[in-house]
This record gives C-alpha cells, sequence and structure tokens, in this order.
C-alpha cells in the first residue's frame, strides 16, 4: 500500500515534473513531506502564491509542459486566482494543487474553508477535488492532459488532509499519446483559392501560432509565397522580425503604421488568433476577406467574424497551405512594405533621443542592443510594454514574454525567474514598471536564494503611468495615480542583489552589459520620460497611418 500524498507525487514524477513552485501550508504537510523524499522533483519555495503561479505559467509557457504549483486551502488559494486567470487566458500550460481540511469529519468547523473548486471553474480547464486515494492517478493524469492541449491552460486539483494519508493500492497512469485533428482539405482548398484570387494577402501571427513546429511552417510559407506578415503581441518572434516581409507588431488595435499595412490587402490570413488579446485589426461588413486558422473555430464577436475557417493543428494546416498554393503575378505588396518603411523611419529618429529621465524608445533600442538573440526579456505590465511590442525587434520565439491577454500587473519578475531556471544559459531580463515590481518584489529574495542570473529592469516613474496616460486622454484632472517608492538600490541590496541606478542616457550600454554579464540578480532603477506618449501614440501615428 501507498500514502497518497507519496502517490501524487510519484504520478507527477510521472508526468516529468521538474519543480513544485509554491507556498505550502499546515494542510500540504503530507505532500511536502511526500515531496522532501523525490528525487526529481525540486520545491521552489516562493514568498507569495501569485509569484509561484507567475512562475508555473511561465515555465509552461517555455516548455510545453504543465508547471506545478502548490498552495494551502484559503488564502493560499484566493492567492493563486490571479496566477489561474494569467495562464487560462494566455494558454500557458499550469496544474495548481491546493490543500483543505478534513473532509471525512473535521473539529474545526468552517474555519478557513472556501469553496476552492467552484471559485476555480471559470479560470480553469478542469478542477477537481480528490475525495479517494484511489482516483488520484485518473484524475492526475486528467489534469496534465488537458493543461497541455489545445488551447493549454490551467487545472487544479483539491488535496484534501485526511485524504493525503489514506493508504491507496493505485498506481500513476502513464501519460498518453495524442495526435491532433488536422484540418479538413476542403477548408484549406478554400483558403488556397482565397488567398490566390486576392490582390495583396497578409499574414497576421497570433498567440496560437507560438509553437516551434508552427513557427518553422510559416517561415517556409513567407519564403515560398513572398507573402508580408505581422503579428500580435503574443505572436512576436514565432517568426524572426528582421525577415524583409515583416510589418510591425500590432501593439495597438487600430491607427498605427501596422494599420495603414493591414488597410492595403484585400485577404487577411489570421493564424493562431484568439479574441483573448486585444484586436490586431477591426473587421467590418463587407470589408476585408479574413481566414481564420486555427485549433479551434473562431469567436465570433462585433469586430471578428472571419469568412472561412480552417479548424486543426495549425503547424500542420499551414503546411498544407504551403504546400498546395501558387504563387501569383498579380500579388503586388509595395504598400504593405512602405507602411513598413516609414514606421522604421519614424522610430529610428527617436532612439537617439539622449534625454533625461530616459525617453522609452531609446531605451528599447539600447535593450535591444545588448540582449543577445536567444535572449529573453520578461515584461510587466505598463505602458512601456507598448513601446516594447511595437520597437524591439524579436529574434525567436517565447523571447519576449508578454502578456497580452490577463494583461495583469506583477508577473514581469517572476516570469523571468522562471525563464532562467528554464534556460540558464540564456541571458534574461526582467522589465517591470515601478508599480507591477512592488507587487510582487519580495520574490527578490527568492531570487537571490535561488542563485539566479537575471537582471530586473524598473523603469520608475512614481505613478501608475499607463493608467494616468488614459486618464489624460479621456480629458479628466491629473489625480490619484501617483506615489512615492523605495530606495530600489538599497531595497535590491537588502536581498542581497546588486543595485544601481541609471543617472544618464549615455551610462545606459555599459550598465546593461555589465548588469546581463555578472553572475548574479542585478536591479537597475531607470527613471522613465512619459511625456510624449500622448503625441507619439495617440496623435502623431494616426495622423502619419492615416496618410500611407
Amino acid at each position: 500500500m501507498t500514502k497518497a500524498s507519496d502517490l501524487l507525487v510519484q504520478c507527477l514524477e510521472g508526468e516529468g515534473v521538474e519543480y513544485v513552485f509554491g507556498v505550502p501550508g499546515e494542510e500540504n504537510l503530507d505532500f511536502l513531506d511526500s515531496l522532501s523524499r523525490s528525487t526529481k522533483i525540486r520545491l521552489i519555495l516562493t514568498r507569495h502564491e501569485q509569484g509561484a503561479g507567475f512562475m508555473a505559467s511561465t515555465y509552461g509557457r517555455h516548455t510545453g509542459k504543465a508547471g506545478v504549483c502548490v498552495a494551502t486551502l484559503g488564502p493560499g488559494a484566493t492567492n493563486l486566482v490571479t496566477a489561474a486567470a494569467y495562464a487560462f487566458l494566455g494558454g500557458m500550460p499550469m496544474l495548481m494543487i491546493t490543500g483543505q481540511k478534513p473532509i471525512k469529519k473535521s473539529k474545526q468547523g468552517r474555519f478557513q474553508i472556501l469553496d476552492v473548486v467552484d471559485m476555480m471553474r471559470p479560470i480553469t480547464k478542469y478542477t477537481h477535488q480528490l475525495a479517494s486515494a484511489d482516483n488520484i492517478p485518473a484524475r492526475t493524469r486528467e489534469a496534465f492532459r488537458l493543461a497541455q492541449e489545445e488551447k493549454p491552460g490551467a487545472t487544479h486539483l483539491e488535496l484534501p488532509e485526511d485524504i493525503a494519508h489514506d493508504p491507496t493500492d493505485a498506481t500513476p497512469i502513464p501519460p498518453s499519446y495524442a495526435r491532433r485533428p488536422l484540418a479538413d482539405g476542403k477548408a484549406i482548398l478554400a483558403a488556397v483559392r482565397a488567398i490566390e484570387a486576392a490582390k495583396a494577402p497578409i499574414l497576421v501571427v497570433g498567440a496560437g501560432a507560438n509553437r516551434t513546429m508552427t513557427s518553422k511552417m510559416l517561415l517556409e510559407l513567407v519564403e515560398k509565397t513572398g507573402i508580408p506578415f505581422l503579428t500580435t503581441q503574443l505572436g512576436k518572434g514565432v517568426i524572426d522580425e528582421r525577415h524583409p516581409k515583416f510589418l510591425g507588431c500590432a501593439a495597438l488595435s487600430a491607427g498605427d503604421f501596422v494599420h495603414a499595412a493591414v488597410r492595403k490587402a484585400d485577404v487577411i490570413v489570421n493564424i493562431g488568433h484568439d479574441v483573448i488579446e486585444k484586436p490586431p485589426f477591426f473587421m467590418g461588413h463587407d470589408g476585408t476577406t479574413v481566414i481564420h486558422m486555427s485549433f479551434r473555430s473562431a469567436e465570433v464577436d462585433p469586430v471578428y467574424f472571419p469568412q472561412i475557417e480552417v479548424v486543426g493543428d495549425i503547424a500542420n494546416a499551414v503546411w498544407q497551405l504551403k504546400e498546395a498554393i501558387r504563387v501569383q503575378p498579380h500579388w503586388a505588396f509595395d504598400g504593405m512594405l512602405a507602411a513598413r518603411a516609414q514606421e522604421v523611419l519614424h522610430r529610428d529618429a527617436a532612439i537617439g533621443d539622449m534625454r533625461f529621465p530616459i525617453y522609452p524608445q531609446h531605451l528599447v533600442d539600447q535593450v535591444r542592443k545588448v540582449m543577445p538573440e536567444d535572449g529573453i526579456i520578461a515584461l510587466d505590465n505598463g505602458v512601456y510594454k507598448i513601446w516594447f511590442a511595437r520597437n524591439y525587434t524579436a529574434y525567436r520565439p517565447n523571447t519576449v514574454l508578454l502578456d497580452n491577454a490577463l494583461a495583469t500587473m506583477g508577473a514581469g519578475l517572476p516570469s523571468a525567474m522562471a525563464s532562467n531556471m528554464v534556460y540558464p544559459d540564456r541571458k534574461v531580463m526582467a522589465v517591470c514598471g515601478d508599480g507591477g515590481f512592488m507587487m510582487n518584489s519580495q520574490e527578490m529574495e527568492t531570487a537571490v536564494r535561488l542563485g539566479l542570473n537575471i537582471t530586473v529592469l524598473i523603469l520608475n516613474d512614481n505613478s501608475y503611468g499607463m493608467i494616468r496616460w488614459k486618464q489624460a486622454n479621456m480629458g479628466f484632472k491629473d489625480w490619484g495615480l501617483t506615489y512615492g517608492n523605495p530606495d530600489f538600490v538599497a531595497y535590491a541590496e537588502s536581498y542581497g542583489a546588486h543595485g544601481h541606478r541609471v543617472t544618464s542616457a549615455e551610462m545606459l550600454p555599459g550598465l546593461f552589459k555589465h548588469c546581463l554579464d555578472t553572475p548574479g540578480v542585478h536591479l537597475i532603477d531607470c527613471p522613465v520620460d512619459y511625456c510624449d506618449n500622448d503625441r507619439i501614440l495617440n496623435k502623431e501615428i494616426k495622423e502619419l497611418s492615416a496618410k500611407l
């Protein structure tokens, strides 16, 4: 006979789990004891459950395997909710394991008890209370299966305290091999005919295309046909953005240079689109034909109602499309490429601005210059995310970790930490606003304790800058969104990290290089000047875009 918590750990080992991130509590102690005897799984003790969830999600994003995190009942479980939504909307495989009071009998009344299973139901693909030790193998296998199949996302298992130490003779169920359904040949043919008949087709690469094989097939399609492509924020890097047919990233939904290129298209091939992202373009009735290529059918909304759908494994569908399509002499892409050329000119004119506090476009350029091809930047959420989405050239998939789904603050630092754990030989930088950084800044201690090598770049404007910008755009007075910050250099050093402060634009290249090349956790306090957000993002770009 095997203790139930030992069996659960065996099931996790059978799924290939390397790490369990989290903050255990009293109700997890059997599981913790079982985990202590595992030779395959390492416990990563974090300072907050939300940080653990973000780390598990990012592990899943990089590997395609469900990251695992653990929390106790009640407040431990509720602290995982934001991370669950982050993984659920963002398509990142993750399994959460939470504890619970005994369910067969208890002397503690309703103390700390919430219906966690029901709480998790709207933000997970699967949630289940393990009410029998014998069912642990089947329920664990199901949780991993659903977390990892398309569209990936969060799952949850609740292990009550009394079930955890029950004996059982059940054994783990090994993972199964599953082949994804292939797109229908008639749908492929309809898409091919529409693209071949078009005068100026365009490819839009979205979140669902951010898979290794899809990336390869898309590059082959672009190389064969010469059809230009743009990306959504979550599609950045699927194809190397140095490619001459790259048109830009749809960091905004309308009015940007990239939308001038979209207006030139008469067929849009939307690959891996997910309506959880802000729309990369708006559809209109009697407008451009849209072909939806994804692993599931389109979710129709007022600005997205594609006329042709190719549903199935995306990589295979793109391969079928590439094999069947014929390059057409009447295709014309000059107008699209001219819009991209104007964006590059506009960007290049701003990157040499040496003002202090630092100008966002110059900052993005300096980060790009110092990061190697396989370097990873993990962005928190703020107005700077738009600058990085538009201006940071991504060379490889999953090297620009943007959250354009839940768009939560607080994920930048934990995501960088998980990235360094998955890829210890690659350079990793977290890019955080001061507000987002402070939401999970306690994980600096975790990063130092784990001996990670990361750089944390804090863009400091002493305010919730994105909301302040929106406030101004809506004509409201500047009120209620500014605050004071700690001395970030001293704060970093109090954790045993290395603290640095930017005092001029000239020092950025050397400082970035030093931090990335020197082992350990480095924090950079960088004052930033957002005064041109309104002029650039709202007015100047839209006016220039309208002229193209």
